[in-house]
């Protein structure tokens, strides 16, 4: 049996998969958010329950908003951020009596659709997630890319290329860098944008209710979204060329952007042909807790 964990802002979640993939166990609690012993304690209960369900014990993968450092080995780049430079591997075996794996949710994501999910058989899968946040992950033959010093796939942090000038510099992301695709290519961007034009906070499923209507800003709003992401999709288009894109979170459920992405990324391609397939995710809220699961593949 494999377990694995989502560890988020808001819940951590536990998934139980036989070695075929078979859902055998699912909970869910609230996170203890700023209280790092409190989520340990929630993981230790978690893994006991199910376990207790099961009558099976298993592996345990996690994912997190985060990394471990390959230099350190403590929690890094986590936007909760109570978990960095907590030795998150180490303190979790000793709470638990068994080794853990750990990776970035984005990553976790990547593995999930790579094994059984929208990119499975793909050589090279880049999963996005555009959701409260944006982040991503890849997976090469099913396995996460890591990388040298533990940021593959870490675009988030980078500005949105090909700055249009009413654009620049763009506003703050959480990390303090301007105009970056964690918040512009996000669910939170996009209903700060709307905002901004407007003075008023909507949800994004309201907001493409008043697109979809033919109300002018909100139309504004969506094709500037669109613009920003495919402009991110084409960069790592040019750079890691894969075999195929993977949406996940919130946002990924508008079946607008998987007709509208293509041709938005096409005059940044660096190609005379671009026909990567972009997908949304399979498993789709269960991608991340399912990838937990697979990292002991």
């Amino acid at each position: 049996m494999r377990l694995g964990i989502d560890w988020g802002g808001t819940k951590i979640e536990i998934i139980a998969l036989s070695n075929e993939g078979e859902e055998l166990f699912r909970q869910r609690v609230d996170t203890p958010r700023d209280d790092y012993e409190g989520c340990l304690e929630a993981v230790r209960f978690l893994v006991e329950a199910a376990e207790k369900a099961t009558g099976q014990t298993g592996t345990l993968g996690l994912g997190i908003p985060g990394s471990l450092s390959p230099k350190t080995g403590l929690v890094k780049n986590a936007n909760s951020t109570w978990m960095n430079g907590k030795p998150l591997d180490q303190d979790l075996q000793n709470v638990l009596g068994r080794p853990v794996r750990i990776q970035n949710d984005a990553n976790c994501l990547a593995v999930s659709e790579a094994t059984d999910g929208a990119g499975a058989g793909a050589h090279i899968v880049h999963a996005i997630i555009i959701g409260t946040g944006s982040g991503s992950g890849i997976a090469i033959d099913a396995k996460a890319h890591l990388g040298a010093n533990g940021i593959g796939g870490e675009w988030g942090a980078i500005t949105v290329p090909w700055l249009k000038p009413e654009e620049y510099p763009g506003p703050d992301s959480w990390i303090g860098h301007k105009g970056a695709i964690d918040r512009w290519c996000s669910g939170t961007g996009f209903q700060l944008d709307y905002k901004d034009r407007t003075g008023t906070l909507l949800k994004g499923h309201e907001i493409m209710a008043l697109k979809r209507s033919g109300d002018a800003v909100a139309t504004a709003v969506y094709e500037a979204y669109v613009s920003r992401l495919a402009r991110a999709l084409a960069m790592s288009a040019n750079l890691l060329d894969p075999d195929v894109f993977v949406l996940g979170g919130g946002m990924s459920n508008i079946d607008e952007l998987y007709a509208d992405l293509p041709p938005a990324m096409t005059p940044y391609i660096f190609s005379d042909t671009f026909e990567t397939p972009i997908r949304k995710a399979m498993h789709g809220d269960s991608s991340g807790v399912r990838g937990a699961a697979w990292l002991w593949g």
